[in-house]
């Protein structure tokens, strides 16, 4: 009885706290059904409203509505300022390049013009005086003295290769030609206009190669091997090359006449229209710095040219009309019109390719330094070339055929008789010295103007080095074969920023971001090929437009 009544209270206890534990239990249930209930309702109110919604935005779609919309909504050009800001520069670079195209070509032209003048005033005269030098040093009795500087020797070669190709050119008969070219089609003059330009191109790359090889085994050191086959050789070589090219821009001025004279002037128009598929074949090509520089080179050279031949082409006129002023202005709107064309092509053609390939207007000003350089190291004491054979070499312009053609023109088209008639030559003469002299002094002064400019006087004295030099440096890092990475990649890489200036910089940080990405920097240096200088562009490929 005893125990029954000590356990009882604690029996009770247990069972009161298992009571309220199912009180509990039993809630949580009630209230989890409730939750699941109202989110039941909700969802059924939420699908019921979705399908009100659709009902109320199917009513809305109308055709005044939408109109409404296109009309009134907007958008912010803000939101992407990077990429409109970049569309404005290129509009202003598009319009910055016909400024700076024309200032290239203008500089330019006069390069070409001085090189040009250099053949009818100054290169007689120094040939005058090589030869004097020739007669005379030897009946001086200075036989342990040099007869002949190497530019004396080059002079007397180029003074021998006119007088040699003049007197071939007066066999070949001017009229003939006119009358023979003027009885073809039109479509067969086209083409072989076509032609002509691109065997210009060619003669161009190669004849001054031509020419080089003749002064330099003419003036080679005797104390080298005999390597080459021989002086006489290499000067038939240069006197038949000057004579063809010759013949081949008598052609071309030939045909240019023809279309003149046509009356329906519709040759003239299919070789005018001719400039603008050059636009089709350039400008949807890739370029870069380098590759833009041989076409602005090749551009001027070809500008020149084409007034060169606008001039022969109105001698001819004007002798057939007896030099009656009035024709000439019968065909001043026909060369205004060549000319034209010939410059909005140019334009147009820069002005695009600058555009797709991402180069600023700033560039043509490193051109133009590029070249009063070549002018500037010309006048030093040191120079290894006449600046004639570097502006042949810089923009494949040789003067000697075109000079002989305008040479040969002029003879035939102006008769000399009389004391009167000598008078005038020789005064004629003396006038274009003085142009020669003058247009020199403001191209050295301006020249020196640019390199200031452009900092790079300091290249003067440290002149690029040739493609033999940079070979043989190549070859003799390949046989020493470095062991360190390091001291190769910074071989490689320019010291100064004098020695990086003018050099292209396509790619060449991706490659470095690439190389440091995978750890290969020093390797990927070593072996890529250095970026050419522009000073080290020696020769350009005028038909192809590249860098071998």
């Amino acid at each position: 009885m005893a125990d029954s009544l000590s356990t009882g209270p604690g029996d009770e206890k247990e069972k009161e706290k298992e009571g309220k534990e199912r009180d509990r239990r039993a809630a949580k249930l009630d209230k989890s059904k409730e939750k699941d209930g109202a989110t039941e309702t909700l969802s059924f109110s939420d699908k019921n409203g979705d399908r009100k919604g659709r009902k109320r935005n199917l009513s809305d779609l109308s055709l005044v509505r939408f109109i409404t919309t296109e009309l009134t909504r907007g958008y912010f050009l803000e939101h992407n300022e990077a990429k409109y800001t970049e569309r404005r520069e290129r509009v202003y670079t598009c319009l910055r390049i016909p400024k700076e195209l024309e200032k290239l070509m203008t500089f330019g032209f006069f390069l070409c013009l001085d090189t040009f003048l250099y053949v009818f005033t100054l290169l007689p005269l120094r040939v005058i005086l090589a030869l004097l030098r020739l007669f005379t040093v030897p009946c001086c009795g200075l036989s342990g003295s040099r007869l002949l500087q190497p530019a004396q020797v080059c002079d007397v070669l180029k003074g021998f290769i006119m007088v040699l190709c003049y007197s071939m050119m007066s066999y070949v008969d001017y009229s003939m030609m006119y009358h023979l070219i003027r009885g073809q089609s039109v479509i067969k003059l086209y083409i072989i206009y076509n032609m002509l330009e691109v065997a210009d191109r060619l003669f161009s790359s190669f004849g001054q190669d031509i020419l080089d090889a003749l002064y330099w085994t003419a003036t080679e050191p005797k104390e080298k091997k005999r390597a080459h086959i021989g002086v006489i050789p290499h000067f038939l070589m240069a006197v038949l090359y000057v004579f063809l090219h010759a013949i081949l821009i008598m052609v071309q001025a030939t045909t240019l006449n023809v279309a003149f004279n046509s009356h329906n002037k519709s040759l003239l128009t299919i070789m005018m229209s001719n400039n603008f598929v050059e636009i089709k074949g350039s400008v949807f090509k890739k370029f870069e710095k380098n590759n833009l520089f041989q076409m602005s080179n090749s551009d001027i050279k070809e500008r020149f040219t084409n007034y060169i031949l606008l001039l022969i082409v109105c001698l001819r006129n004007m002798e057939q009309f007896s030099w009656n002023p009035d024709h000439l202005w019968v065909l001043f709107p026909d060369v205004v019109m060549v000319i034209a064309s010939e410059v909005a092509v140019d334009v147009v053609k820069h002005a695009f390719i600058t555009k797709f390939n991402d180069i600023s207007a700033d560039v043509y000003g490193e051109y133009r330094a590029s070249l009063a350089f070549d002018l500037v190291s010309s006048r030093q004491k040191n120079a290894y070339t006449d600046y004639s054979d570097s502006v042949s070499r810089r923009m494949g312009f040789i003067p000697l055929p075109l000079a002989l053609l305008l040479i040969r023109v002029v003879t035939s088209s102006v008769k000399i008789q009389g004391s009167l008639s000598f008078m005038c030559v020789l005064l004629f003469y003396l006038g274009m010295i003085t142009l020669k002299v003058l247009n020199s002094i403001v191209l050295l002064g301006t020249s020196c103007m640019f390199v200031k400019e452009a900092n790079m006087e300091e290249k003067l004295f440290h002149p690029p080095p040739s493609a033999v030099s940079s070979q043989g440096a190549s070859l003799a890092s390949d046989i020493a074969q470095p062991t360190n990475m390091a001291e190769s990649a910074a071989n490689v890489l320019p010291k100064s920023d004098s020695d990086t200036f003018l050099t292209t910089p396509d790619d060449e940080d991706d490659d470095k971001i690439i190389n440091s990405d995978t750890g290969l920097e020093g390797e990927g240096v070593s072996h890529r090929t250095p970026k050419k200088d522009l000073l080290e562009i020696d020769r350009f490929t005028i038909c192809g437009n590249r860098i071998d």
